[in-house]
């Protein structure tokens, strides 16, 4: 997934403007909030389908807003024109709270949902992947 990022990153005519940034970690940034924001949203969707239902609502909410905070994250990061170095900073800021508060959430259902098990995995490489991007934009 990150070869079609990087390739995109890379023939973007309007990157040059762009403040310097590292694009192998931008690329893995991206990959990680739309794998993430898929993962969230299946998981809440595996999460209504189980018969505890209503034990499961804030595990469900908790997805659903890691997933659109994901989604954008990955979007607005994936435009080149014009970037916006503060707006970059604060959503990873918030996708990586976002992602650390649906990994604890899921990891709490780990042990009975295998689908929780695979959304905490998901939604702490993308925390990762925020990070790390952060700590590189100086």
């Amino acid at each position: 997934m990150t070869h079609h990022i990087s390739a995109m990153l890379g023939s973007h005519p309007g990157a040059a403007g762009t403040p310097a940034v590292d694009k192998e970690k931008l690329a893995a940034c991206i990959a990680a909030c739309f794998q993430c924001a898929q993962a969230c949203s299946s998981c809440a969707d595996a999460c209504l389908a189980e018969d505890m239902v209503k034990d499961l609502a804030g595990c469900i909410r908790t997805d659903l807003d890691c997933a659109d905070v994901c989604a954008a994250t990955g979007s607005v990061l994936s435009r080149q024109t014009g970037t916006n170095v503060e707006i970059v900073r604060s959503l990873l800021e918030a996708c990586r709270t976002a992602c650390s508060v649906c990994a604890t959430e899921c990891e709490q259902h780990a042990g009975m949902h295998e689908h929780c098990r695979i959304c905490a995995e998901a939604c702490r490489r993308c925390e990762a992947a925020c990070a790390e991007l952060l700590g590189s934009l100086g």
